[in-house]
């Protein structure tokens, strides 16, 4: 495979080639869009199908709510892991192994006879998952420019929509639909759909993705981990992510059953429709990129959680197309805190350290999300969706604040 180097300075930071470094760029930047879209066809797939599962496996909704958090459990406590291996073999190692090993439980999930075995399968995937999602943000941050990072890092946010969206809308319509020829339909189809997507792009990562330009040097877990600890503004960081990915799970987890319900009673296939907003999180989020060079990090999660905020409260007026464009404010303004914490991360984090920095962040980001796809199931006996809307903009409000109030500098 031919690589792609890209230029180094004395002091070990890309050089700001901007323009045209070749074609292998190009591929590069595919590369890790497609990283992005790999992670995420796996993370979400059973949301649209929750309303179904309450039905086929005579639970209640904490309990499928279960096939959601338990994924993002598992990429809670897998993430250091990841991303300290990739500090010591190397990042496009990681990455395109994690890949590979993604189709497997993608593939048994599809096999499986209960609730209980189907979580087993979706807590095995947020395993791998690392790998892929967080080990790829250290490698965009180690092998662009500086001054490049930020629109790469949006593009690959926009991948992770994508993903996440494609991966809702594949298996919505595999419960309704014929997905695979000759097959009837049935919501097992679309992991296997998936778990095929998973090694094909396995396939065209091990072509594409070019070898680390500079290779770990073998850091000490223990003491890049120590160290993150003690830096307040990584500290608040990884307390924004927790609270950032806390709103988009229970907000789009708990709205599935909002509109399984009267009056709106959607399908799983519309259910699965429905998340077609996050579509204009792939306009939104490279603008975004470019608004967050311009005015800082924190300038942009601030209004990006504004946006969040109005747009959950747009949910309680009972008008599908109101609530349409609500979940629109919600998704996007998600995407870009998505990316200005991504960049933001990886300006404060020392260089050797991202990839384990970057690590601990997917890990307070998905325990956010694991108990986003509890917590809410709690309350709703209370004061069902409302409770959760409620809930939604307390913990927004707190991420504006530690923003708001910890991160400094120049880049903030």
């Amino acid at each position: 495979m031919q690589q792609w180097q890209p230029v180094k300075s004395a002091t070990g930071e890309n050089e700001a080639t901007a323009g045209t470094p070749g074609s292998n760029d190009t591929l590069a930047i595919i590369a890790v869009t497609l990283a992005a879209i790999v992670a995420f066809l796996n993370v979400f797939a059973t949301q649209p199908l929750l309303p179904l599962f309450e039905q086929i496996f005579h639970a209640s909704k904490s309990e499928v709510g279960r096939t959601v958090s338990v994924t993002t459990l598992g990429v809670a406590l897998s993430a250091t892991f990841w991303g300290a291996l990739a500090e010591r073999v190397g990042r496009r190692k990681v990455i395109v192994l994690s890949t590979f090993l993604l189709a497997i439980p993608t593939i048994l999930a599809a096999s499986a006879g209960s609730l209980t075995h189907l979580v087993i399968w979706r807590f095995l995937q947020g395993i791998v998952v690392p790998g892929i999602f967080g080990v790829t943000i250290a490698y965009i941050t180690e092998e662009w420019p500086r001054a490049r990072v930020p629109k790469v890092m949006s593009l690959y946010v926009s991948g992770i929509v994508l993903g996440g969206f494609l991966g809702r809308l594949l298996t919505g319509v595999a419960a309704a639909h014929q997905l695979i020829p000759f097959v009837a339909p049935n919501w097992r189809n679309g992991f296997l759909v998936i778990g095929a997507i998973d090694l094909a792009f396995g396939c065209i990562l091990w072509c594409w993705l070019p070898n680390d330009s500079v290779l770990p040097a073998g850091a000490d877990k223990k003491t890049n981990i120590a160290r993150h600890f003690r830096n307040p503004q990584l500290l608040a960081t990884f307390a924004v992510g927790f609270n950032v990915f806390f709103s988009l799970i229970a907000t789009f987890t708990y709205v599935t059953f909002y509109l399984a319900a009267p009056p709106f009673w959607l399908s799983p296939a519309k259910l699965s429709a429905l998340f077609m907003v996050y579509l204009v999180g792939l306009i939104v989020t490279p603008l975004g990129g470019i608004w967050i060079s311009h005015v800082g990090s924190r300038a942009a999660l601030i209004c990006s959680v504004g946006a969040g905020i109005i747009g959950i409260l747009l949910t309680l007026i009972p008008n599908l197309l109101v609530i349409i464009f609500g979940l629109i404010l919600c998704s996007s303004g998600v995407f870009i805190c998505q990316a200005a914490s991504n960049s933001y991360i990886q300006r404060i984090a020392q260089s050797g350290g991202r990839a384990s920095a970057t690590g601990l962040y997917v890990m307070f980001y998905y325990t956010g999300g694991s108990l986003a796809g509890v917590l809410p199931g709690l309350l709703w006996r209370y004061g069902q969706w409302k409770a959760c809307v409620a809930l939604i903009v307390f913990v927004q409000a707190v991420s504006v604040t530690i923003a708001g109030s910890i991160w400094k500098g120049k880049d903030s």
